[in-house]
């Protein structure tokens, strides 16, 4: 797949001339646009005998998943996501494949919110996520976006805006696991396709508190703003591999605390545990600071890692 050079993604107006392999490909940016407890995996339908050409096997679509944070601190980073979306979407436009297609793509918006209890030593609380649901603006016929969609940046600035109110203990990798299995079978039902790319974008400026259990209890294991014991992160990875039969079939981008933090967003929290998700995943996977003052940067080697992961998909295992 041909990619827009990165030092472009973010200058709008500009015309550029860039090499892909042996091709020269014209291109100009124009405007902004826009200021499972069963654990089964979808089922593909029958499949074609044969041993899979290059051709079969080429990265011709992407499902994007965006995992935002909607806990009190996060009004700032939301709004610099959307202010940065139209030119995201520019440049993923500007994606094709091998034989020259525009590449099809699919984006979606859930939060970081789980519902559960938590016992504490103060007693007990109760938090209520979107369990990995994901989210529909008005006026949309099923709950993601697909590249032909008109008005997408408007849609998704509303997607985005997912306000403030959420729970406080974040967890994404959770949250991302419930979206691609439990709501597969009932709100996000039909959007994950087993011949695309799956990306995975987080957005936080917590630690993961990710677990599986609903009613969490306060022990010795505390990590940051955890409560509890968390699951391995090696188990998110292991689930999105089998997932996807494949590790050269997904891929995430991190945007969190590499340490606690500040920037003109306000602060953030370290987030050791999606650090280590990142490394676990290896090279496609790539984790951006939160604290950089713009997002701007985040989704350049977000797009850039999708990329590389699409140039390097394989046929199912």
């Amino acid at each position: 797949m041909r990619y827009v050079s990165a030092a472009l993604l973010f200058v709008a107006g500009s015309s550029a001339t860039f090499a892909c392999g042996s091709e020269v490909v014209e291109n100009r940016f124009g405007s902004d646009g826009g200021a499972s407890a069963t654990g089964e995996l979808p089922d593909t339908g029958p499949q074609l005998g044969g041993e899979p050409t290059e051709e079969d096997t080429a990265c011709k679509k992407m499902d994007l998943v965006f995992v935002i944070d909607d806990s009190g601190s996060m009004g700032q980073e939301q709004s610099n996501l959307k202010a940065n979306f139209p030119k995201f979407v520019q440049v993923i436009n500007k994606f094709t494949t091998k034989s020259g297609d525009p590449i099809d793509y699919r984006l979606a918006v859930t939060t970081t919110g789980v519902t559960a209890t938590i016992q504490t030593s103060f007693g007990g609380m109760s938090q209520v996520g979107a369990d990995g649901k994901f989210v529909k603006a008005s006026g949309m016929s099923r709950p993601w976006l697909e590249r032909t969609d008109a008005n997408m940046t408007t849609l998704f600035q509303s997607m985005a805006s997912v306000g403030t109110s959420g729970p406080s203990y974040e967890m994404p990798l959770e949250a991302s696991r419930l979206a691609l299995r439990e709501r597969l079978k009932d709100n996000n039902k039909g959007f994950l396709r087993d011949d695309a790319l799956l990306g995975i974008v987080y957005l936080t400026d917590e630690e993961d508190c990710s677990t599986t259990s609903r009613n969490i209890a306060q022990s010795s294991t505390i990590g940051g703003n955890c409560i509890g014991a968390q699951e391995a992160t090696t188990k998110y990875v292991s689930f999105f591999d089998t997932l996807k039969q494949g590790r050269e079939r997904w891929a995430t981008a991190v945007i969190a605390g590499p340490t606690d933090c500040s920037s003109s967003f306000g602060s953030a929290a370290e987030a050791p545990r999606l650090k280590s998700f990142v490394a676990e995943v290896g090279k496609t996977a790539v984790f951006s600071s939160i604290c950089s003052g713009d997002l701007s940067g985040a989704l350049t080697k977000a797009l850039e890692t999708f990329d590389a992961a699409c140039q390097n998909f394989a046929a199912p295992r």
